[in-house]
Formats: C-alpha cells, sequence, structure tokens
C-alpha cells in the first residue's frame, strides 16, 4: 500500500513536470497579436507608398497604439526568426518618455564566462527623433534588478554583434527612420509616425 501510494506521487510529480515543461518549450516568449503586426506593416507600406507618390511639404501622421507597436516588434523577431534577441517591448509615456524590455538569449553561443545565458535588461530614457533619424537617450538601465551604466549595454550589443557578425550599433548613435518617416513622438500608450 505505501509503495502504490509512493509510485502514484512519483508519477504525478514527473507527469506534472513534464506536462510543465512541454508547456513551457511551445510557448512563445512574447506573445502578440499576428492582426495588430499586420496593420503596422500596412501603415509602413502606405507611408512609403504616399512619400513616393505625393509631393506635399506638410506632415501627416499614422498613430500606432503601444500594444500594437509590441505586436509588431515580436512578430518581426519571430519571423525573422532572430537568434539572439528573443524580446523587446516597449511602454510608451508622455513627452517621448518610454520603458522598455530587451531579452537575449545566448545559450549555445561562443562568449565570455562573465555573460548570464539568458540577460533581461530594463531600460527608461526617452526617444529624441528628428530629421527622420531617432535614438534613445537611455536614462535608466537595470541588469535583472541591478542598476548598471548605459555603456554597459552598448558593450553588451557590440558583442551580439561580433557573435551575429554584423555591423556593431550603439543606442546613443542616431539611427535612420523607416523610409518615409520623419519624425516620431511619443504620448501615454501610443506612437505617432510623421511623414
Amino acid at each position: 500500500m505505501h509503495m502504490k501510494k509512493y509510485c502514484l506521487r512519483y508519477f504525478l510529480i514527473i507527469g506534472g513536470l513534464g506536462m510543465l515543461c512541454l508547456s513551457l518549450f511551445s510557448l512563445p516568449i512574447q506573445d502578440y497579436s499576428r492582426d495588430e503586426a499586420l496593420k503596422v506593416i500596412r501603415l509602413l507600406e502606405k507611408i512609403q507608398e504616399e512619400q513616393v507618390q505625393s509631393k506635399k511639404k506638410s506632415l501627416k501622421n499614422v498613430v500606432v497604439t503601444e500594444r500594437e507597436l509590441n505586436s509588431y516588434i515580436a512578430y518581426r523577431i519571430d519571423v525573422e526568426r532572430e537568434e539572439v534577441m528573443k524580446e523587446l517591448r516597449f511602454k510608451l509615456f508622455k513627452k517621448n518618455k518610454i520603458e522598455g524590455k530587451i531579452v537575449f538569449d545566448l545559450r549555445g553561443r561562443n562568449t565570455s564566462e562573465f555573460l548570464r545565458p539568458m540577460i533581461t535588461l530594463y531600460f527608461g530614457g526617452k526617444i529624441i527623433a528628428k530629421d527622420g533619424k531617432a535614438k534613445l537617450e537611455v536614462k535608466d538601465l537595470y541588469l535583472e534588478n541591478e542598476p548598471i551604466k548605459p555603456e554597459v549595454l552598448d558593450g553588451l550589443l557590440y558583442i551580439i554583434a561580433k557573435i551575429e557578425k554584423t555591423e556593431p550599433i550603439s543606442l546613443s548613435s542616431w539611427h535612420v527612420l523607416p523610409f518615409g518617416i520623419k519624425n516620431i513622438k511619443i504620448e501615454k500608450g501610443k506612437a505617432l509616425f510623421y511623414y
């Protein structure tokens, strides 16, 4: 009798752990709405088409909600089978302020021992945009729950670029916006893209 209870408990625990592991492996790292992601893609295509066809000088804008933006980013990470960056998520606030989360997966990579296999960074800052370019002015940066200097992120981005055999980038550098977009304005829960 005692042995039957032990075996039953053992199989329940093993079965439960097995089901948990299977459900964790089948979950995407970042959930998203495909419809919302495709909406953003259509908006970007519309902006590009209008830029090619129009000669107007006055700026128009499109509004993308925080949820749509995050769905678009997650969709791109998924579809492009991003190998290292597994999640990028933003929280949008007024006056171009943002907060975000980035998850890097370095498992199975030839990296130095001081890097964790899974790195989660949280950041806060301000988007600065002008003349079709933008950059992130990082105010706060955390590795898990430990504050770190923004230069550490640039170092990490450099290492990741070397792993992926791409050109290193820096968050403090200006980056060209998608074709046709002239400016970005961040408000609470939404981003306005001017074209």
